[in-house]
């Protein structure tokens, strides 16, 4: 039997581009500390790097990717759309690419379905919203500056009206959303899917003083196999068909992480890890001006 490597995997996007299934995270990754997590992700092995103007670490980022010594067309780079600059789109991805010292990124996504305006966080834009932001991205594609665009935050609702909208012209590759046995969100996974969007998952651990960390469940599962709750929770993630984005700042657990080869969770233990029930969100949307999610994940 050939060796099971999950590293290597990758999943197809509906441009044709293949984007790596395991990635590093950087949300809330500290200056100081991402640029050394991404060079150690990037000597480890990873091929996948994701950040966000709004994480205020391109510039680190794109240190460490330099400092790692990979070519950066071995490198998948995905960054994001903060929403203060919903109506600045070019502007907003030359700065992106300013701040990480390369020419292209990978995948764009806007981050959050809320354009905000820049003159008072506490309000969106009386005559703009996401679908004119869409319009205005999809006019990057095929300047060399994104490869592939996509969105992230997005549920059912907001998707179905991106994609009902006569502007629309290009399906958004990806529709990165958080994803973990907490927050599985198996109703938006599958239109995703239908729609030929594929789902990349970020907090797939939960993130910090994570619940999952004393799930019964995953301990079991984790005791039984030898391997870590967190190699359990990534691989859970790459099994159910997304991308899964961990992130991590220590040296010891970026290497842990990695360590999803040769090896593999049974349809048995996928199920009981499906069945778990406790819900909970690492990320809502209080804290923006208008909603965005609205239950209809599950």
């Amino acid at each position: 039997m050939a060796e099971i490597k999950n590293t290597a995997k990758t999943f197809k996007l509906n441009t044709g581009d293949q984007i790596p299934a395991v990635g590093l995270g950087t949300w809330q990754s500290k200056p100081g500390e991402v640029g050394k997590a991404v060079e150690a992700a990037l000597r480890t092995g990873y091929r996948h790097i994701d950040t966000a103007f709004a994480y205020g670490n391109e510039k680190e980022v794109g240190e460490g990717i330099r400092a790692s010594g990979v070519p950066r067309e071995e490198i998948w780079l995905t960054t994001k759309l903060d929403n203060p600059w919903h109506k600045r789109v070019a502007g907003g991805i030359d700065s992106s690419l300013k701040n990480l010292g390369t020419s292209y990124v990978d995948l764009y996504l806007m981050h959050w379905p809320c354009s905000t305006d820049p003159d008072d966080n506490g309000k969106v834009y009386p005559d703009w919203d996401y679908l004119d932001t869409w319009r205005d991205m999809q006019t990057l594609v095929g300047t060399g500056k994104v490869k592939n665009i996509g969105v992230s935050n997005f549920g059912i609702k907001n998707l179905e009206r991106l994609l009902n909208d006569p502007g629309c012209k290009i399906v958004p590759a990806v529709n990165q959303i958080e994803l973990h046995p907490g927050n599985p969100s198996p109703k938006l996974v599958a239109y995703n899917k239908s729609k030929g969007i594929h789902s990349s998952g970020y907090s797939p651990l939960g993130s910090s003083d994570s619940p999952l960390s004393t799930n019964e469940t995953i301990l079991s599962i984790a005791k039984e196999k030898g391997r870590t709750p967190a190699q359990v929770l990534l691989l859970w993630g790459v099994q159910k068909g997304w991308s899964v984005l961990p992130k991590s700042v220590t040296e010891s657990r970026i290497k842990a992480n990695w360590q999803l080869d040769s090896w593999s969770l049974s349809d048995e233990e996928v199920a009981k890890i499906d069945a778990i029930p406790d819900r909970f969100k690492v990320c809502g949307d209080s804290w923006l001006p208008i909603k965005v999610f609205f239950g209809d994940e599950e």
